[in-house]
């Protein structure tokens, strides 16, 4: 997947998604399924999908960019968790099991966690160049989270109850509040159509809407996007008694607004302009220390960043895992030179507008000694 030499990486990202590993880790509240990529020997980059959706189609195309591949692989080694019953060819949940709750699915993370012993393996080749108290905090067992929509509430909410396990979130379109009259209406008419329809095309339908824009969904005149239309694909896949049960645990989630200000870890949020979920990552942005938090609003895009445009994921994220001392391979080879580069780049084409972001810089406040 990933050849390490000196500063320069190798990556074949065909294999990305063909490779990896799946585990099956038996938790307090059932099974869950992870799939590992990458050198466990690397700090952990934990991952959590939306609703229907597991690491093939939610993470895909930000792992499928050459340069956020060769960033994120360069540094960590990733953990992804499917939402259960959300792993591929997985069978039906007993609909006599106890349905999950957002903090169930929250404490199976830190048993995920535990059950990898993360933290515990890090080799010192890997941490010797970064700064003393992030070799501390990996030790300890802290990791790099990454979530979207209900997988980005999942984490954020595990950051709040194991606050030394989380070094930082990054969360795409997230949920933060309860659902609103919208949402809960639109959720209530998924669940029946799930109870008595299963995966239909209508179903289909509304759960693209949650992730992507109305570019890339096409119209009547326009075709849908290969993106949608792999993603409808791989909906056909889920079975609809496990997507029920996901979706239960998170129309009956609290909002946790109160508890964004005890998070102590670093946070970079995402979301779409043309997310149903904008108003809530603004929210979310607006109740987090703005000393710890950034906020990136992409242009022409969904709730789906990952997919739809992970380019311009790219640039903010190289950034805020310069703040851990993590940086980007300085080349690699079998790709081409890569866009950060200032060498290969006008300057004038750096700028936020440029690359379809607007940007919402960290205030800080610097004290002087005198």
């Amino acid at each position: 997947m990933a050849e390490l030499s000196g500063d320069s990486v190798r990556l074949d990202v065909e294999t990305i998604y063909l490779g990896g590993k799946e585990h099956t880790v038996v938790t307090g509240s059932g099974s869950v399924s992870v799939i590992v990529y990458g050198d466990p020997d690397k700090p952990a980059l934990v991952t959590y999908p939306d609703l229907a959706l597991n690491h093939m189609s939610c993470f895909q195309g930000l792992f499928f960019c050459p340069e956020a591949a060769a960033l994120l692989l360069h540094n960590f080694c990733v953990y992804h968790i499917s939402p259960p019953g959300h792993e591929l060819g997985a069978g039906a949940i007993c609909a006599d099991d106890p349905l999950p709750s957002v903090d169930d699915l929250a404490n199976q993370v830190v048993e995920v966690l535990n059950y990898f012993r993360l933290g515990a393996t890090i080799s010192d080749f890997h941490l010797k160049s970064l700064p003393d108290i992030v070799i501390t905090l990996f030790r300890l067992g802290a990791v790099m989270c990454m979530g979207v929509m209900a997988g980005a509430y999942i984490l954020s909410l595990f950051a709040m109850k194991y606050r030394e396990r989380v070094l930082g979130l990054i969360l795409v379109s997230p949920l933060c509040k309860a659902p609103s009259w919208t949402e809960w209406l639109c959720n209530k008419v998924m669940s029946n159509l799930l109870y008595y329809y299963g995966m239909c095309g209508l179903l289909k339908d509304c759960l693209l809407y949650r992730y992507f824009s109305k570019e890339v969904r096409g119209s009547a005149e326009v075709p849908e996007s290969d993106i949608v239309q792999a993603c409808r694909r791989l909906l056909d896949e889920r079975q609809s008694i496990n997507v029920l049960r996901f979706l239960k645990a998170i129309d009956r989630r609290p909002d946790i607004t109160d508890g964004l200000k005890t998070l102590r870890c670093r946070t970079l949020i995402f979301v779409g302009d043309d997310s149903p979920f904008h108003s809530e990552a603004l929210h979310m942005a607006a109740n987090l220390d703005r000393r710890y938090s950034a906020l990136v609003e992409v242009q022409a895009c969904g709730s789906m960043v990952t997919e739809e445009q992970p380019h311009a994921m790219l640039v903010p994220m190289e950034y805020f895992l310069m703040g851990y001392g993590l940086h980007r391979p300085s080349q690699f080879s079998g790709s081409p030179r890569s866009p950060l580069s200032p060498t290969c780049i006008a300057p004038e084409l750096l700028s936020p507008e440029s690359m379809g972001l607007k940007l919402k810089p960290i205030k800080t406040r610097i004290s002087s000694q005198r």
